[in-house]
């Protein structure tokens, strides 16, 4: 570990925008949009503006599953949001998220658009919109809820937390990552032992629990976040490797996974979906290279 002084705070904080590891460049103390820029709009209901990040990834792969149990009307138009690039400040997009944070979803389909964000939120709002993958009964719609609202809370210890600190903090510092270290396998125990009691995380059907918790610790169990697969001992999870696997499995999760999708195999890469074709004909093998930035 590199040897760091202790910090002392000041009495007042000011930002230094040259700080904070590989995300400095995105992150600032203030809200609301950088510039003006109007959202592209397709031709579906369902407009989806978003990245193929695990939070991007859950509401792509609800999107697909509604498709997949035959919701006509869950046809969804996604937009790729580079958000490296500054993309979630455009005025735009702050008008449907005001935290300026993918994904971001417009219903178009009534009288008025109907904002959504926050993917939790969005989970929410398609199932009860097409009456899929949330229980209607009390008890086994509160199980449901109550994993979905543990994701929520848990997911920053991992990303934000042991990710940061781990993967993307400028230098390393012991007592951060076996704080979160710590809190993240902790975290992989409870979902084990649930999964030794259930075949999916609320019970014997799968829903958007599921949905919601298997893009982060899905990928986690499969070493696939943060290069960190080895110095957490992710096999030892035997039920959540056996859950990411039944899960993954899935041809709806398949497709919602390359959704929005920047890094990886071409092939598993469909920057925008527009139509259901869109994933044998505009693959990013299949198209020509993206012009670089200038």
């Amino acid at each position: 570990m590199t040897e760091q002084s202790e910090y002392v705070p000041p009495k007042i904080w000011t930002w230094d925008k040259e700080s904070g590891g590989r995300f400095a460049n995105i992150n600032r103390p203030v809200a609301g949009p950088t510039h003006d820029k109007d959202l592209p709009v397709g031709k579906h209901p369902l407009q989806l503006y978003s990245l193929g990040t695990p939070n991007g990834v859950k509401v792509t792969v609800m999107l697909e599953e509604l498709l997949e149990a035959g919701h006509k009307g869950a046809e969804y138009d996604a937009w790729l949001i580079r958000i490296n690039e500054g993309d979630q400040f455009s005025s735009g997009f702050v008008d449907i998220n005001p935290n300026s944070k993918i994904p971001a979803l417009l219903d178009r389909s009534g009288d008025k658009p109907v904002r959504v964000f926050e993917s939790g939120a969005i989970l929410i709002y398609l199932a009860e919109k097409f009456g899929a993958f949330l229980p209607s009964d009390p008890a086994a719609r509160a199980e449901t809820l109550s994993w979905l609202m543990w994701q929520m809370g848990s997911a920053p210890f991992l990303g934000g937390g042991f990710g940061h600190f781990y993967a993307y903090a400028p230098f390393k510092q012991e007592y951060p990552i076996n704080r979160y270290a710590m809190e993240v396998k902790r975290q992989l125990d409870v979902l084990d032992r649930r999964l030794a009691e259930s075949d999916y995380i609320a019970g014997a059907d799968y829903s958007i629990a599921d949905m919601a918790i298997w893009p982060w610790y899905g990928a986690l169990a499969k070493g696939l976040v943060y290069d960190a697969g080895e110095f957490l001992q992710v096999q030892e999870y035997k039920n959540v490797q056996r859950w990411t696997d039944q899960v993954a499995a899935r041809p709806a999760v398949k497709r919602g996974r390359m959704v929005n999708r920047v890094m990886g195999d071409p092939a598993s890469q469909l920057h925008e979906r527009h139509d259901a074709s869109d994933f044998e004909l505009r693959t990013q093998d299949k198209l020509a290279p993206e012009p670089a930035a200038e």
